[in-house]
């Protein structure tokens, strides 16, 4: 009865921390601003692709996160602040409604594109961010046991398909707002992402510079 208590408590403690870290509700605004010029069946590829790589990214850094970071020398923070300028660049492009004006000449293009944003931002490191990374690293070292193991995957995967849900949903929003909408929720988004972009390279250069300075 007691070794059932512990698993859920665990169990809840994953969903609500990765659900927490990679708010998909948050992310929405960001997926939806980043392929509004594509169909909707190649958005709901977008989805998913980006859901299966970051669900992947989370698996790898679980087992074997921390000697990675031990290896190449690789911080959190140095996460932190590389997602910083790229989110940053991200909502400037937001902002100006670069994103938006984007066209293609052909279907080559068209999946390129796809390819490309599926990995970078929007699995890593908007869905599998520093945060993301650090928890699952965190909660594969408090596994101790092969339930608790087996239950951290199942909800890491219960939260990547919720988030695949929310994406997808973007679609109907999408159509609601109608292209005038869509330009203006853009920009407006495109403002909160800098703001949240600057909050996340300076909390990651903060510890970094202390530990320069010894403060």
């Amino acid at each position: 009865m007691i070794e059932i208590e512990g698993l859920y408590t665990y169990a809840i403690l994953v969903f609500t921390s990765f659900f927490t870290l990679i708010n998909p509700i948050g992310s929405m605004p960001v997926f939806l601003g980043m392929t509004n010029t594509i169909t909707d069946d190649l958005r709901k590829k977008t989805a998913r692709k980006a859901v299966v790589v970051a669900f992947f990214t989370l698996i790898m850094f679980a087992f074997s996160g921390q000697i990675l970071f031990q290896f190449f020398g690789i911080s959190v923070n140095s996460f932190r602040v590389v997602g910083g300028i790229i989110f940053f660049i991200m909502g400037q492009d937001m902002l100006h409604a670069r994103l938006g004006k984007m066209k293609f000449n052909d279907e080559s293009e068209v999946s390129t594109y796809v390819s490309d944003i599926s990995i970078t931002p929007l699995a890593i490191p908007m869905i599998a961010g520093p945060g993301a990374i650090t928890n699952s690293i965190v909660l594969m070292d408090d596994a101790d046991t092969l339930e608790k193991k087996v239950t951290l995957f199942l909800i890491m995967a219960l939260v990547m398909l919720l988030t695949f849900v929310v994406f997808v949903s973007a679609t109907r929003i999408s159509k609601f707002l109608g292209p005038t909408g869509n330009r203006v929720l853009m920009k407006l988004m495109g403002l909160i992402v800098m703001v949240i972009a600057v909050e996340f390279f300076f909390s990651g250069l903060t510890p970094i510079l202390r530990g320069i300075l010894k403060l």
